[in-house]
């Protein structure tokens, strides 16, 4: 099977979700076979389709543009046995790149008209082939795709067009989150497992495309944390891709943002077979008691207080914060006796050593 997927973000390894997810699909397709060739649309350049209609008339199936649409990958499109239109969402729709793409590919239609299932279309000139959507989002809400999925759905309803996969991956930018790491291991598992079934069936099960989608976090923790990402680089002044490349943390600036946010900075396996709970009591700027349940590798946090903490911290709010971000040395902050810790103190450097 010849595979051409053609990535439509602006963005460069590293950056990019879309780029990040069709690789994982298309390591799942060559590791079943298929020969694939991977094309980042924003390196070629392809003229935007005038409406002319020379291809049409006095040039059938041929652009009267001469750019790499014509002379590259309009042929290698035709030549294909698949392929697969990767974008992220943009405005509820593919990217401006792709939507170049796909209107150049009028050369391979008639300008006759004719009727199918009670609509009108245009019939196809040159084979088109079987067509993949795949789409990432930031948004957590599946019903984003919604226009996307009934625009694409209607352009291939007609014969000779053939929509195989719709792939759609809410809250991609939250699999980066190195807090969710083994939720995105999962996903980008699932990915090179639909790749391997496209290859195989033409289709992806439904439990593949279950692993896919699956939710990486609920929509009210996904709000708190992305919204603490935001005000934290708008406060340090850097941007998204700085934010990553620096490895920082959401500040929390409230104790319920804190809850949210604190567990995944835990080394949970530390803790061993022990049920371990630390307890936090905040003063200053965000007063507060809270505590987390440390137990079989997992981390659960509580409001309020617990009787007998294996370990307790009390601090003031913006003190932890600067310690928790690193913005601060946690073991010059407490020598220096900006905050307090009673309990096992060995037990808790290792459970807060960032991971």
């Amino acid at each position: 099977m010849k595979v051409l997927a053609l990535n439509s973000s602006p963005r460069g390894a590293g950056q990019s979700k879309t780029e990040w997810v069709l690789s994982h699909l298309v390591r799942g397709m060559r590791e079943a076979g298929a020969e694939v060739e991977v094309v980042a649309l924003r390196e070629k350049t392809i003229k935007n389709c005038i409406g002319c209609y020379t291809c049409w008339t006095k040039t059938p199936g041929t652009c009267i543009h001469k750019d790499e649409m014509t002379s590259d990958l309009f042929p290698k499109w035709l030549e294909a046995d698949l392929c697969i239109y990767a974008t992220p969402l943009y405005n509820y729709a593919v990217t401006a790149a792709l939507k170049t793409f796909m209107e150049r590919t009028l050369p391979s239609c008639m300008p006759f008209f004719e009727t199918h299932a009670g609509r009108m279309f245009h019939p196809a000139r040159l084979r088109r082939p079987p067509l993949v959507i795949l789409s990432v989002a930031g948004m957590p809400d599946p019903d984003h795709f919604g226009p996307l999925s009934a625009h694409m759905n209607y352009a291939h309803s007609s014969p000779g067009n053939k929509l195989v996969a719709e792939i759609y991956r809410p809250a991609a930018e939250l699999m980066a989150n190195p807090m969710f790491r083994e939720k995105a291991n999962e996903v980008l598992q699932a990915f090179a497992q639909g790749g391997r079934e496209l290859v195989e069936s033409m289709k992806i099960s439904g439990e593949t495309m279950k692993r896919i989608t699956q939710p990486i976090s609920d929509p009210q923790s996904f709000m708190a944390i992305c919204n603490a990402m935001w005000k934290t680089c708008i406060a340090e002044g850097v941007t998204r891709k700085q934010f990553d490349e620096k490895g920082m943390i959401p500040r929390p600036d409230s104790l319920q943002s804190f809850l949210l946010i604190f567990p995944f900075g835990i080394n949970a396996k530390a803790a061993g077979d022990r049920t371990v709970v630390v307890s936090f009591a905040f003063s200053g700027a965000v007063e507060g008691s809270c505590y987390f349940t440390v137990e079989k590798g997992t981390v659960k946090a509580h409001e309020g207080t617990w009787e007998g903490p294996d370990i307790v911290v009390e601090a003031p709010f913006d003190v932890w914060m600067d310690v928790m971000t690193g913005k601060a040395d946690g073991r010059q902050m407490l020598m220096e006796q900006k905050y307090k810790v009673s309990g096992d103190l060995p037990l808790m450097m290792q459970l807060l050593a960032r991971k």
